[in-house]
C-alpha cells in the first residue's frame, strides 16, 4: 500500500513536487483545495502525511499555516525548499503568438506581468490553480489557451513549453514543511538539527530578550522568528522561531533553560534541515 500525502493543490502542483522529493515517486496523493481541507484531512487520519507550505521568498510567511500547526495534533518531522519555477505552455504546434488567453493561479500571474508586458493582445485569466489550468486544455483539447504551471505539469498533460522560467524573480523559493500526527514515532528523523518551536514570553519587561540572549549563548541560529496574536487576549502574542544548530546536547539545555522564561513553551517539530532545491520544476 502507497504512503497517502496530504497536498493542497492538485497533481502537478508545486505541493506534489514537494511531496516527491522528500518521499519519492511511489506515494498516493490527498488532493485538497485549500488548507483548511488539508487540516482536516490530518485530523478524520486520511493521509499519512502532510505536506504544507509555509514561507516564499518573495511573499513571506503564511501566516495562517504558523496557526494551524500550533492548534493541531501534527508535529513537523522534516521540510522541503523548492525553487519555484513559472513555464508557459499550450497545445503542441503552437507559438505564443498563436495564444489568445492564458490561465494560471492569479499569485503565478502576479510573478510574472513582465513577461507578459511584451503580449498585450493576450487575455490573462485567472484561475483557481495553477495545474488545473494546465490539464483543462490537455482534457479539452483547448487551441489559442495558454497556461502558467510547473515543468511537471506540462509533461503529464502532454503540453508543450513556449517559454521557460518567465517569472520576473528568479530567486523564488517556497519553504514547504512535512507533517505527521505525534502519536506515529516511528518517521522522525534521528539526525537532528532544527527546531520549530512556539512560545509566549511573560508580559514583563525585558522578558523576550531574556529568552532569545539564552538561545543564543548556546550557539543556536535564530533563523525565523515570526509573532501572531493570540486570540481572545489583545496585545498578547505567540512567538514561531526556527532553531539551527550542530550540537544536539546544546540545544537540549537551551530548552531546560529557557522553560521557566516562557509563560508557554511548545515543540512544533525537531527534525533535519532540508538541502535548498536550485533547479526549477
Amino acid at each position: 500500500m502507497k504512503t497517502k500525502i496530504a497536498i493542497q493543490g492538485f497533481k502537478a502542483s508545486f505541493h506534489e513536487i514537494a511531496a516527491i522529493k522528500f518521499f519519492g515517486e511511489e506515494i498516493e496523493t490527498v488532493e485538497c483545495g485549500s488548507f483548511t481541507k488539508l487540516f482536516d484531512v490530518m485530523a478524520n487520519q486520511q493521509a499519512d502525511f502532510a505536506v504544507c507550505a509555509i514561507e516564499n521568498s518573495l511573499a513571506g510567511s503564511l501566516l495562517n499555516n504558523y496557526a494551524n500547526i500550533g492548534n493541531s495534533n501534527l508535529e513537523i518531522i522534516g521540510e522541503v525548499y523548492l525553487r519555484i519555477g513559472m513555464n508557459l505552455m499550450a497545445l503542441e504546434g503552437q507559438k505564443i503568438e498563436d495564444l489568445e488567453e492564458v490561465h494560471s493561479h492569479p499569485i503565478a500571474l502576479l510573478q510574472c506581468r513582465n513577461f507578459f508586458r511584451n503580449y498585450p493582445n493576450i487575455q490573462i485569466v485567472e484561475s483557481s490553480d495553477t495545474a488545473l489550468s494546465a490539464e483543462e486544455i490537455y482534457k479539452n483539447q483547448i487551441k489559442k489557451r495558454g497556461a502558467v504551471a510547473s515543468k511537471r505539469a506540462a509533461k503529464i498533460n502532454h503540453l508543450e513549453i513556449l517559454a521557460e522560467d518567465i517569472h520576473d524573480n528568479k530567486r523564488n523559493f517556497t519553504r514547504f514543511l512535512i507533517l505527521e500526527d505525534k502519536s506515529k514515532v516511528n518517521s522522525r528523523s534521528e539526525f537532528i538539527n532544527k527546531a520549530s518551536i512556539s512560545f509566549r514570553a511573560f508580559h514583563t519587561p525585558g522578558s523576550l530578550a531574556k529568552i532569545l540572549t539564552v538561545i543564543g549563548e548556546h550557539q543556536i541560529n535564530l533563523t525565523k522568528i515570526q509573532s501572531l496574536p493570540v486570540i481572545g487576549e489583545e496585545w498578547q502574542y505567540y512567538m514561531y522561531a526556527d532553531l539551527e544548530f550542530e550540537d544536539k546536547n546544546a540545544y537540549q539545555t537551551m530548552k531546560k533553560q529557557i522553560e521557566p522564561l516562557c509563560k508557554e513553551l511548545k515543540i512544533l517539530g525537531e527534525y533535519e534541515r532540508g538541502k535548498k532545491i536550485i533547479v526549477s520544476e
